[in-house]
């Protein structure tokens, strides 16, 4: 009897004790998105939630945009974050599970006179990596036509670039921005006054998987934690940054 009982349990546990992995990529440290090596941020938590309603234990795997892409389409990750529909890569999409709110920003010093995304293409800028296909095609039309423009692996190098000026322009979200000057303060000034140019409609970002059956999960998964409240708890843990 007593083996009996045993033999049932332990098929009942079985699934929870071999959880499958999800090998997902983040992007390079930024945060208060990733903050790498930590195993946090209000992005990596999100994605982290959601992936365990889905069942899945995460595996998580940093690196540069452009190469997690290139890991992705060889089949070396199951999926990566921060990225939509527009990244140029075939990828099973995920819904829209964090907004990134992306500005182009300049030295209040340059006056600069910005009204629109086809007025960069006058400025040297640095953006982050594949920024010219997420940011929507006027974005990708722009950066194609202006030989100053460049992406940057590490985000912590746009603000270098800024406040140094060697760029007039670069493009990011403005709370990444403010994060790295507390890491960069000793090597620029970071206290000359910036303006913000207001050009982008919030950046929806979501999970690229290499199967549909991930893609749903992932989605089930994000669609429980909106409804138990984990999701708005972890907004409000960053909601200082």
């Amino acid at each position: 009897m007593y083996s009996r009982v045993w033999l049932g349990l332990l098929v009942l546990l079985a699934p929870f004790a071999c959880a499958e992995s999800l090998r997902i990529g983040f992007g390079t440290h930024k945060p208060p998105y990733v903050f790498e090596g930590e195993h946090r941020g209000l992005e990596y938590d999100i994605v982290a939630a959601a992936v365990r309603a889905a069942g899945y234990d995460l595996e998580v795997h940093y690196a540069p945009m452009e190469r997690l892409h290139l890991a992705l389409r060889r089949g070396e990750l199951d999926g990566i974050a921060t990225t939509n529909r527009h990244s140029g890569i075939v990828a099973h999409y995920s819904a829209t599970y964090i907004h990134y709110h992306n500005a182009a920003v300049a030295l209040a010093s340059r006056g600069y006179r910005i009204g629109s995304i086809a007025e960069l293409g006058r400025y040297s800028i640095s953006s982050f990596q594949r920024a010219r296909y997420l940011l929507g095609p006027q974005f990708q039309a722009m950066a194609d036509a202006n030989p100053r423009y460049r992406e940057e692996a590490q985000q912590i190098n746009r603000n270098r670039l800024l406040y140094s000026g060697r760029v007039d322009v670069v493009i990011g979200d403005p709370r990444i921005l403010r994060y790295f000057n507390r890491e960069v303060a000793e090597q620029v000034d970071t206290r000359q006054p910036l303006t913000l140019y207001l050009l982008f409609p919030p950046t929806p970002y979501s999970v690229g998987f290499r199967l549909p059956i991930q893609r749903e999960r992932f989605d089930r998964g994000l669609e429980a934690i909106r409804a138990s409240g984990e999701y708005l708890e972890i907004e409000r843990r960053y909601a200082d940054y």
